[in-house]
């Protein structure tokens, strides 16, 4: 059976098929410690994070990954090399697929500047690796925080 709308029955707009969005991160090292930020917003605010976000035309993961550092929390950072990547699926309350983050973060070390919390960056601070489980944080950040420290923190 074929359904007619009449003048008074507006059809629904076709929903926009959800494409992943390439994002990059840094889990910057001073010494022992990480830094990581509290989010302001969505996705995922009030959790902590690593400093990141989406990856612009023409510029590399690595490149988006020291922009977004500085950019967010005000910190020069070396990118050491790729720690790890999540894909972060985001459902609506009916279980349709709202957003795809792929997020490559990357091991860095702290170059200059004092971290400062701004308008994607609630609070900023510097952990140890192995207090980051104890925190309210995004999925996996333990995990990658844990690798990228192989990477950077001396034995």
């Amino acid at each position: 059976m074929t359904e007619t709308l009449s003048p008074q029955t507006p059809a629904a707009a076709p929903r926009a098929p959800v494409r992943p969005t390439l994002a990059a991160s840094a889990a910057v090292f001073r010494g022992p410690l990480v830094l990581l930020a509290r989010r302001a917003a969505n996705p995922g605010a009030g959790l902590w994070s690593l400093p990141g976000g989406r990856v612009e035309p023409g510029e590399t993961l690595a490149e988006a990954a020291v922009r977004e550092v500085m950019e967010e929390v005000g910190v020069s950072a070396d990118i050491v090399g790729l720690a790890a990547a999540r894909d972060i699926i985001i459902r609506d309350k009916e279980g349709e697929l709202a957003a795809h983050f792929v997020v490559i973060a990357h091991a860095a070390r702290w170059r200059a500047g004092e971290p400062q919390p701004g308008a994607e960056a609630a609070e900023v601070g510097w952990f140890r690796p192995n207090e980051v489980a104890a925190l309210p944080t995004t999925e996996g950040l333990a995990e990658v925080v844990a690798q990228a420290a192989l990477l950077v923190i001396e034995p």
